[in-house]
């Protein structure tokens, strides 16, 4: 009888040691923590109501994909403008820029220019073509940067298609089966904001994946390329009511999660 009970006690033991090791196990399984994104905007009357579009979609990259979002609204005038808190951006996976012409501090661009030294991600949206390209002069302290448009995005702003014409958006055949345009449909659609002209594109390596045309003119509206290590996506649409179509939705949604360089993750 005592050897029947301590087997009984051997067993009920390993039954209930074996039952903990996958417990143990599963609580230990390290999650991926939820990326952190900070948008960058300006009110101005000329930047396409960004401060209302973004806060949306930004919300909406919370509730369905739990990103951390943050959209900051610049302040000031033009030639001395500042981001309140931009010092977030020192733990932020990405970068998103949609202002335009506005000079920062020394201080404040700084932080920009580090986190891109250090190899980090920027998604920009239509006027980040012109972001720190500040006509006139700047306040004492600030500054304008006008080579991230030819350095960091890799094109030149040469001017804009007329306003009554819109864009008739296509994909580049070439790159349809490129993550970013996973699940866009339909594959051409009109959008009513007018054509951003930048060809020829400086950077020759970059990936053209959308092009715009109004008339007979055809122009890149969306592109990936790679800044020193850093992981950029542009695209020139982002007029008002673009972010009411389901393909442009996709398009930024897509072309955010390539930047940092992960899988759209299921929605919640």
């Amino acid at each position: 009888m005592k050897k029947l009970h301590a087997v009984s006690l051997l067993l009920l033991f390993a039954f209930f040691f074996g039952m903990a090791i996958p417990t143990t196990e599963a609580a230990e399984t390290p999650k991926t923590p939820s990326p952190k994104i900070v948008f960058l905007v300006s009110e101005d009357p000329n930047n396409y109501e960004a401060t209302r579009t973004i806060p949306v979609f930004a919300k909406m990259l919370a509730d369905r994909y739990g990103c951390q979002c943050e959209v900051i609204q610049g302040e000031g005038q033009p030639g001395e403008f500042r981001f309140p808190g931009l010092e977030t951006l020192e733990d932020a996976d990405l970068l998103v820029i949609f202002f335009r012409r506005r000079a920062l501090s020394t201080e404040q661009l700084g932080l920009i220019r580090d986190y891109l030294k250090a190899g980090k991600p920027l998604v920009g949206i239509r006027t980040a073509n012109h972001a720190f390209s500040v006509h006139g002069d700047v306040a004492k302290g600030f500054e304008k940067w006008w080579e991230f448009v030819p350095e960091v995005l890799g094109c030149k702003n040469r001017g804009y298609g007329p306003a009554d014409k819109g864009t008739n958006v296509a994909i580049v055949p070439e790159q349809s089966k490129n993550p970013i345009l996973k699940g866009i449909v339909p594959q051409k659609w009109h959008s009513n904001g007018n054509t951003y002209l930048v060809a020829p594109m400086l950077d020759s390596n970059a990936t053209i994946l959308l092009t715009g045309s109004f008339d007979d003119k055809v122009e890149p509206i969306a592109w990936t390329r790679d800044y020193h290590g850093s992981r950029v996506f542009y695209t020139s649409l982002g007029y008002p009511d673009d972010f009411d179509q389901a393909p442009f939705e996709k398009l930024l949604i897509n072309g955010i999660f390539w930047a940092m360089d992960r899988p759209v993750p299921v929605q919640k």
